[in-house]
């Protein structure tokens, strides 16, 4: 409920202040599990991305913003849960496959940190190793001018992509992040 009544007062904003469009929603499988990728530039994005999308997003994020007085609850409560950067966090890596394993849709910025440029920086390989272990879709997501308070908001949603591990090899977590990457980048290229 919370999530919900967030959301649709986050949609009224977004449309309002940031005359935000959102093109490709219809790409979202409309149950079971779904791993959500998207660029990240701005603090906006989480907020963007979950609004844009029909079903309640649990969004991977750092725990050092847990640690914030008032933010760190509210973004719980909003469905998002921890990740210890620099290393592998085991207990975020169970949770993200616990919630697709049930059915429901996780959100990770493979960047790992919001880039400065507005250019891809090089991604982590967290996103490509959830990809391949949950077996689910991955929805690809590009934001377009999130950075500041004001100018008009594109969100751009690709179809979903499915990766297998390569029969009798390792898991190619590079090719799989690589392929990643390249579909964000052209989302955030097509229709600027």
């Amino acid at each position: 409920m919370f999530y919900r009544v967030a959301r649709a007062i986050c949609r009224i904003v977004l449309a309002l202040v940031r005359r935000w469009e959102v093109v490709g929603a219809h790409h979202l499988p409309p149950s079971g599990g779904v791993l959500v990728v998207s660029n990240h530039v701005s603090y906006w994005d989480p907020v963007v991305v979950g609004c844009a999308l029909d079903r309640q997003v649990h969004f991977i994020a750092k725990a050092e913003l847990f640690r914030i007085p008032l933010l760190g609850p509210v973004i719980r409560a909003l469905g998002a849960f921890p990740v210890r950067r620099g290393g592998g966090d085991r207990q975020a890596v169970r949770r993200a496959l616990e919630l697709l394993k049930q059915g429901r849709v996780v959100g990770i910025f493979p960047e790992g940190t919001r880039s400065k440029s507005g250019e891809l920086l090089e991604p982590h390989m967290g996103a490509a190793m959830l990809a391949l272990r949950a077996k689910v879709p991955v929805l690809p997501v590009a934001v377009i001018n999130t950075r500041g308070l004001f100018g008009k908001v594109r969100v751009n949603i690709g179809k979903p992509l499915v990766f297998e591990y390569s029969s009798g090899g390792r898991p190619d977590y590079l090719a799989v992040s690589r392929k990643l990457m390249h579909e964000i980048a052209r989302l955030m290229n097509s229709g600027k």
